[in-house]
């Protein structure tokens, strides 16, 4: 019964991080919880095109797809590629992270590093 409790409040950490950081990027919060659609949310996070939804699709593709979106979009939080990493492997930690702590939202960059998104 104890590690149920754990593991209900580690979710709602989890998820109440992760609707702080969507709220932080201009996104509605709500979204972190509606599947599919917080993926396409995910990818104009990280200024991925919206096919890219497609890609958490296939089977190891996804793994791959997710790490770099989740590098864009730490980067994008002002993060280096490391935390991006962690975001994709450890997100239970690292999307409350984003969401409580003191990261903040510098909008969407192209590849000359010019803000396209704020």
């Amino acid at each position: 019964m104890l590690m149920i409790v754990i593991y209900v409040v580690v979710m709602i950490v989890v998820i109440a991080g992760m609707w702080k950081a969507f709220e932080k990027a201009g996104q509605p919060g709500w979204a972190c919880l509606v599947p599919i659609y917080n993926i396409y949310i995910l990818t104009q996070m990280a200024g991925k095109p919206a096919w890219w939804i497609v890609l958490f699709l296939i089977p190891i593709v996804n793994l791959f797809a997710a790490i770099v979106m989740m590098i864009e979009i730490a980067k994008n939080f002002g993060k280096d590629s490391g935390f991006g990493i962690a975001l994709a492997l450890f997100g239970f930690v690292c999307w409350p992270i984003l969401g409580f702590g003191d990261a903040k939202w510098q909008g969407v960059t192209n590849e000359d590093s010019t803000v396209i998104d704020s």
